[in-house]
């Protein structure tokens, strides 16, 4: 019971239910007749086919290996129960982007102290990057909550070893490998995490050990069969999903290396592999079964890289401004409710919203980077993850939604400027007094 009590305290139950309603006022004004496109429309359409055609397919009786199954698998479930409604994912998303806040004060608390706690809590709970995603059918909010509550298993096992804590860091970073198909990069870095604990004695070389090896045969023990699954479908030894040549081929094209297609809407961003490359597109059949997928997918790779290799000149500049653009603003994501309702006044407040904040944010992150240094050993794996987003961003392209996984982690940087500012205040008044 006391370890219940140390988590429902009235300031957590603050943070969650100002993060619900705000959420839910975005929810039913700002995304009021939103309906899914895009890739909010792709994971809707495996969800539907998991219902009723029984298979996880993209197109009907043709097994994907496209998309990792995590969120389709849950959208599937949630309209299975409820029924086909979008809107009732979103509200889902209300509660798990509700968590994240909630692990943001939790978090912030443990590093330093209730009263910054519950600041960096109800920050992240207006934080308009922290809710924007809970009103569409992206998997961003589910990732964002999965790859957070990581961190802090993580950080909570550094503190007080249990071994139920490496069973959840396990399970998490499990289902967040099924949520992305990043997770052996994850799974590099934790290793990397508890190597570096093991050395600084942070974690003593047995319980390092131990960690490692919990962790690792959990989250294998939930990825490995989706492994096989692909491996039976495909005939290929991929991972939790392709799509990475999709990706590249739509970042790394004429298109998006002249400033003047489109009036440079596209400039260093991503163009659709469809108008990117027609001819290479159009050598693959429409009705494409996951043997054509994981081809179709080769051939985009190794498109980009020819690609990559007779414009080397535009490199760095186009790396650059991947760079940049991951720290835009605001977004311009085009399947955004804020951006498909633009003259709406509740978009408009949290475009304007987005403006105030996110440089504060992001000056207090920046800040905090380096207050808290003498914290480094709490703080090292959310360092790791915002290296490794970063590097996926220029690698790939950058705009502000692959900033998504590491927001909660700038708030609790942020949350450290706080501290420190209040801390040197303090000390001063005290001079003074």
């Amino acid at each position: 019971m006391k370890f219940v009590r140390s988590f429902i305290t009235p300031p957590a139950l603050i943070v969650f239910g100002l993060a619900l309603l705000i959420r839910f006022l975005y929810n039913e004004i700002v995304t009021l007749g939103y309906y899914p496109l895009h890739d909010s429309l792709t994971y809707q359409t495996i969800a539907l086919n998991l219902l009723h055609e029984h298979c996880y397919c993209l197109l009907p009786h043709l097994a994907t290996v496209d998309r990792a199954p995590l969120w389709p698998m849950v959208i599937a479930i949630i309209y299975g129960i409820l029924g086909p409604h979008d809107h009732m994912v979103r509200l889902f998303l209300s509660v798990i982007g509700s968590g994240t806040c909630l692990l943001v004060y939790y978090f912030a608390r443990d590093l330093f102290g209730p009263r910054i706690g519950l600041v960096a809590g109800l920050l992240a709970a207006i934080y308009p990057f922290l809710y924007i995603y809970d009103g569409w059918l992206y998997a961003e909010s589910l990732y964002t909550f999965l790859l957070f509550a990581l961190c802090y298993s993580l950080l909570r096992l550094q503190r007080t070893p249990r071994w139920y804590l490496m069973v959840l860091s396990g399970l998490l970073l499990g289902l967040v490998s099924l949520t992305r198909p990043n997770g052996p990069a994850i799974l590099g870095l934790f290793v990397l995490w508890v190597g570096i604990m093991g050395l600084t004695k942070a974690l003593s070389w047995p319980v390092a050990l131990k960690s490692a090896l919990i962790v690792s045969l959990v989250s294998l023990a939930l990825v490995t069969p989706w492994l096989i699954r692909n491996y039976r479908v495909s005939h290929s030894l991929i991972g939790v999903a392709t799509g990475d040549g999709k990706v590249l081929i739509g970042a790394y094209n004429n298109q998006i290396a002249d400033p003047n297609f489109q009036n440079g809407l596209y400039f260093a961003t991503w163009f659709r592999p469809e108008e990117a490359v027609p001819a290479l597109v159009q050598q693959f059949p429409t009705q494409c079964a996951a043997p054509c997928e994981v081809t179709r997918d080769g051939a985009y790779k190794t498109a980009a890289l020819q690609w990559i290799g007779s414009h080397l000149q535009q490199m760095p500049t186009l790396l650059g401004l991947h760079a940049l653009n991951m720290w835009r603003i605001t977004s311009e994501e085009a399947d955004l409710p804020i951006n498909r309702f633009p003259d709406r006044p509740s978009s408009q407040f949290v475009v304007a919203t987005m403006v105030i904040l996110t440089p504060l944010v992001f000056a207090l992150a920046a800040l905090g980077l380096f207050t808290t240094w003498k914290r480094w050993r709490d703080l090292l794996f959310i360092y790791f993850m915002i290296l490794i987003t970063l590097a996926q961003s220029v690698a790939l392209y950058g705009i502000s939604r692959f900033r998504a996984p590491i927001e909660p982690m700038l708030l609790i940087l942020a949350a450290g400027a706080i501290w420190w500012l209040l801390t040197i205040l303090s000390k001063r008044r005290k001079a003074f007094a």
